[in-house]
């Protein structure tokens, strides 16, 4: 009865992954995600699966039994836009979403069109606030 995560860790190049996105500036702004992220958490990058590029690891165990592993933050650049997984661990109201500029967002991700439509200083602040968290709560 156990859970098989579809989004796991692959060999795939990261680089490789990048360089293959047809759009140039979603392809400038995943290398600059990529630097950034990897600079705030001091993790390698790693492909979990075939289009999300994730930084550290840690294990989950919910109360009903399903465990897993996952990243602790990541970004996916898709065609629509920046996907950043960097708010599993942030409060809805996180101050810091008011003064980051323009993106929309889901349960657990921001959705940004464009790296010069945000505050690259607040999500700097977000990356590492969001990688501290969960990092110290699965820990």
């Amino acid at each position: 009865m156990g859970y098989d995560a579809k989004t796991k860790p692959s060999d795939i190049s990261v680089d490789d992954f990048i360089n293959s996105v047809e759009n140039e500036t979603r392809r400038q702004d995943a290398h600059s995600l990529c630097e950034l992220m990897k600079n705030i958490t001091g993790d390698t990058p790693i492909m979990w699966g075939p289009s999300i590029i994730g930084f550290g690891l840690y294990h989950y165990r919910y109360d009903s039994g399903h465990e897993g592993d996952s990243m602790l933050v990541g970004f996916s650049p898709r065609k629509a836009n920046l996907v950043l997984y960097v708010l599993g661990s942030l409060d809805d109201e996180d101050p810091l979403l008011e003064k980051l500029g323009k993106y929309k967002r889901g349960k657990a991700c921001l959705y940004i069109t464009r790296l010069q439509n945000i505050d690259q200083s607040v999500l700097k602040k977000i990356i590492k606030k969001s990688y501290q968290k969960t990092k110290k709560r699965w820990s």
